[in-house]
């Protein structure tokens, strides 16, 4: 099962370099594309950009008489953490469960993102959950966006979660009663629904996001956000096939991972492909293979999770006597793991390490830019697609066709030199001057991440006493667990603050719930109404994620800007609203060594 190497790469990564003048150009590109405004470069999608945010694969009209009835959990969510939670609750014997989603189905990401091309850069194998439960076995090592839009929709079969679902509908708030114990959620639908516990699983990239690039409301051709891929005005299908873009000058802005997908299949019916570049994207090696029957019947019962398992702990760096997964990621780690292990004589100091480790990453992102060089015929275009800045300070990606694309006499590489778009006209796009005239915008420009988590939500959340969750996080989040906050009983979140990062997302989901499960079956067992953080609770783990957090502090702060390290605004709350920096390994083990004990340490009980 394993992906392979690019022999050019490999010979790339053999060559010298210097590693001051590599750390004097990571930090030159970095400061390039500092800006004062970090996350206030983009654009809220509402008021005359609402439209980007419009289904275009539900069927319109849909309306329904409005609910007032209650439920003993409401999950807000139904992408894999709604599910997870659903399917976690289901196993504990919970039947009174309502998910709440603005799709008209499930899947989540998976159901909003189905641009041409989408697909998991994780293997399936270790990304899909509850593949045991479900009784599957993807069908190659990594799965493309229908295959994980089809799971999703077996699992919510699998665990009965249609029942009671409410689709098309966006909850706007959530409101605690403290006389009756119960949370009053208000939405877009006039429903006024009642539950005793909520939990909000609404996702870390939701929300698209525009960029926030003078005149980008003039443009008078056809633009849409890639997570809303407009196949009504490109024909074909998420496997391409965009008959509607032939005789069409295309841009996109943006080259992170959707853009590495969709550029290929853009640029194979575009008349003209233009694709605007900020910070290039690293890619590496991709190879996919179908799934060996002769392996599938070898698969003995644990085997998803103890795949899992072996994919976190090398993804986190800790050496495991067999890789599993064999792909770029445990590749990416593995060079660091074995550089530090044949570095003999190597300083074990804490500086030493992290010296080693720099060198080991060097080396690595030597190798993917010289896999660039060995693809891409242009030098000026070459150059352009080489990424400058340690290997986890954006989201690595792996394709075979994406570099392969500059190599097309019908697309432009427009590199903006870290200084992004220049503005937008009514014709089209201008960077350093020149305007490129357009038929048709995509923007590739991702999704919210580091705003206000209620904002991002897409809903106001009110707790004890008419405080709402903006307020109490005002000077930073403030959990336990990053799932519990105290003056919001009852309430649960599914998401990273806080709570360990995992390359593979749903792995911490599933974390979660079955960490959000427990408590609430130990409540049921116990006859207890009402469950909250304690203050002492919450100041404690608060204190332990900033103390935790300064380890990993040094290493985004110098990173290129990105949705990893807040736009390169990194400050003190930093260190407080990311992710517990003791890692995902640590994290886990606390939730389940706090199960063991069973006296809810850190909530109080009602």
């Amino acid at each position: 099962m394993s992906t392979g190497h690019d022999p050019a790469s490999e010979q790339a990564a053999a060559r010298a370099f210097d590693p001051d003048a590599l750390r004097a150009r990571y930090r030159e590109e970095r400061d390039k594309r500092l800006r004062d405004d970090g996350n206030e470069q983009y654009l809220e999608v509402k008021g005359q950009f609402a439209h980007f945010l419009d289904d275009p694969y539900a069927e319109p009209g849909f309306s329904r008489e409005p609910l007032t009835d209650e439920v003993e959990v409401l999950v807000i969510g139904g992408g894999f953490g709604g599910l997870l939670a659903g399917a976690r609750l289901r196993q504990k014997g919970v039947e009174d469960i309502r998910i709440v989603d603005p799709a008209s189905d499930f899947g989540g990401t998976w159901y909003w993102n189905r641009y041409p091309g989408i697909a998991c850069d994780i293997e399936s194998y270790t990304y899909l959950p509850l593949l045991e439960e479900v009784g599957y076995v993807p069908k190659e090592k990594y799965s493309f966006g229908k295959e994980i839009l089809d799971h999703s929709q077996a699992i919510a079969r699998k665990f009965d979660l249609y029942r009671d679902v409410c689709f098309q509908t966006r909850v706007t708030k959530v409101t605690w009663d403290d006389d009756a114990s119960r949370w009053i959620v208000e939405t877009n639908r006039d429903d006024r629904m009642k539950a005793q516990y909520i939990c909000i699983a609404a996702g870390p990239l939701n929300r698209p996001k525009l960029p926030g690039i003078p005149g980008v409301e003039q443009f008078e051709g056809h633009s849409f956000h890639a997570s809303r891929w407009d196949y009504a005005y490109t024909g074909g299908d998420s496997e391409g096939d965009l008959t509607g873009l032939q005789g069409k000058r295309v841009g996109i802005i943006g080259t992170g991972a959707t853009a590495v997908q969709c550029v290929p299949h853009t640029a194979e019916w575009a008349e003209h492909l233009y694709v605007f570049q900020r910070t290039p994207s690293s890619i590496d090696v991709k190879i996919n293979p179908k799934t060996d029957p002769e392996w599938e019947q070898t698969l003995q019962p644990g085997w998803h999770r103890e795949r899992m398992n072996n994919f976190n702990a090398l993804v986190s760096g800790v050496p495991q006597a067999v890789d599993m997964v064999k792909d770029g990621w445990t590749d990416l780690i593995g060079k660091l793991v074995v550089g530090l292990a044949k570095g003999d004589g190597v300083d074990a100091s804490p500086e030493g390490i992290a010296k080693a480790v720099e060198l080991a990453d060097f080396e690595k992102m030597e190798e993917i830019r010289g896999r660039v060089d060995s693809i891409v015929e242009d030098p000026e275009t070459a150059e352009a697609l080489k990424p400058y800045y340690r290997q986890f300070c954006k989201r690595p990606c792996f394709h075979n066709e994406y570099l392969e694309t500059f190599n097309r006499p019908n697309v432009t590489l427009v590199d903006t030199k870290g200084k992004g778009v220049e503005r937008i006209t009514k014709k089209g796009v201008v960077v350093a001057g020149q305007e490129y005239e357009l038929d048709c915008l995509i923007y590739a420009s991702g999704f919210e991440v580091g705003t206000d988590y209620s904002r991002r939500a897409g809903m106001e959340i009110v707790g004890r006493g008419g405080e709402t969750l903006t307020e109490k996080w005002a000077d930073g989040v403030r959990t336990i667990h990053g799932m519990h906050v105290r003056g919001f009983p009852n309430f649960f979140i599914m998401s990273n603050p806080q709570a360990g990062f995992t390359a593979s997302y749903p792995h911490l989901l599933n974390e979660q719930a079955q960490h959000i499960s427990y408590i609430i079956d130990h409540n049921r067992a116990s006859k207890v109404e009402v469950v909250e953080a304690s203050e002492e609770g919450e100041a404690a783990w608060v204190k332990q994620c900033i103390d935790k957090a300064r380890d990993t502090g040094d290493f985004f702060e110098n990173c290129t800007p990105g949705y990893y390290n807040n736009e390169g605004q990194t400050s003190e709350l930093s260190a407080q609203n990311g992710f517990y920096g003791g890692g995902s390994l640590e994290f886990f083990k606390i939730l389940e060594d706090w199960r063991e004990a069973d006296t809810l340490d850190g909530l109080e009980q009602k």
